[in-house]
């Protein structure tokens, strides 16, 4: 981990550049599920599978280098809805996950469906990567991706760490609303790729990014040596939330936060004293009432639930 601490900030001095030397960044997990699609033999979702993982856990996307035990873990899950001539429709789940220091917990910094999913597929395509040239959606889609793992990943290690591959994210976006597909436009859907990049990089709902990087480094990270000074700067981190929410309450990083977070808080502040939970609770639950038994947990704690 303290490796990994070091290569952080050797990478945010580095320029942005390609490099076909150093060692990849992902450890990716693809699985491709066509169990809706009647009657279509499995060879081209298992082709699509195994083209999909080689594509995120061998292409290099920055000029990074993690050794193998310090790749970014992440996930991506297709469930196919529709497949007609070589055209793949469905949702993509995915999810990134980060490890919190001396410890063997993972915390989930990523946790959302990408319900906008559609592309061209024949069995045997390869999928070529090019940093300049968008003009395959599912390739789009891809490193979209991995660049938004990238961003996010850093963020939670330093301040506003994950800037370039934000902004590399922002170069695809722009370039793929020229393909005509969906899950690009910026008023199309507010939690569509774009929306969801804009939900971190607007300055209006920014303090997204700093409270990676306090909820994480500052508040995890230090949990496993103290605890109690761990979860304060948790729950000072939480502030953040309702600034987005002032801003936009509609936006998609308020959704994602809860999808990958909202289980996790309730451990956190199982064992915490009541104050801090109530003022936790009260934070909380304007921004997501419909969340009532878990947020219930987190009021009552341990000795309740």
């Amino acid at each position: 981990m303290i490796r990994r601490l070091a290569k952080y900030v050797v990478a945010l001095c580095l320029a942005w550049q390609s490099s076909g030397a150093l060692a990849q960044e992902l450890n990716c997990v693809v699985e491709v599920n066509s169990k809706k699609i009647e009657g279509s033999s499995n060879s081209v979702f298992n082709t699509l599978q195994e083209a999909m993982s080689d594509y995120m856990n061998e292409t290099k996307f920055s000029n990074a280098t993690f050794s193998n035990v310090e790749k970014i873990d992440c996930r991506l899950y297709l469930t196919v809805s529709e497949y007609t001539d070589d055209r793949i429709t469905g949702d993509l789940q995915v999810q990134l996950s980060r490890p919190v220091y001396n410890s063997g917990y993972t915390t989930t910094l990523l946790n959302f469906k990408d319900t906008r999913v559609s592309f061209e597929y024949r069995e045997g395509d390869p999928l070529i990567f090019n940093e300049t040239t968008i003009d395959n959606n599912l390739t789009a889609i891809l490193n979209y991706y991995a660049y938004l793992f990238l961003a996010l990943d850093f963020d939670s290690f330093s301040p506003k760490g994950g800037q370039i591959f934000y902004d590399r994210a922002a170069s695809i976006v722009q370039a793929a609303q020229s393909l005509g597909e969906i899950g690009w436009k910026a008023f199309e859907d507010p939690k569509n790729r774009s929306g969801v990049l804009t939900s971190f990089t607007n300055p209006s709902t920014s303090a997204m990014r700093q409270l990676l990087y306090d909820y994480h480094r500052k508040g995890l990270d230090e949990m496993v040596s103290s605890p109690d000074k761990g979860r304060a700067e948790i729950t000072k981190s939480l502030s953040a939330l309702e600034t987005v929410y002032k801003a936009d309450p509609m936006s998609a990083a308020l959704s994602i936060f809860r999808d990958s977070k909202m289980d996790e808080l309730v451990n956190v502040y199982s064992k915490s004293p009541e104050t801090e939970r109530d003022a936790v609770y009260k934070l909380l639950q304007p921004l997501y009432p419909a969340e009532h038994e878990r947020l219930n947990k987190i009021r009552k704690g341990e000795e309740n639930n």
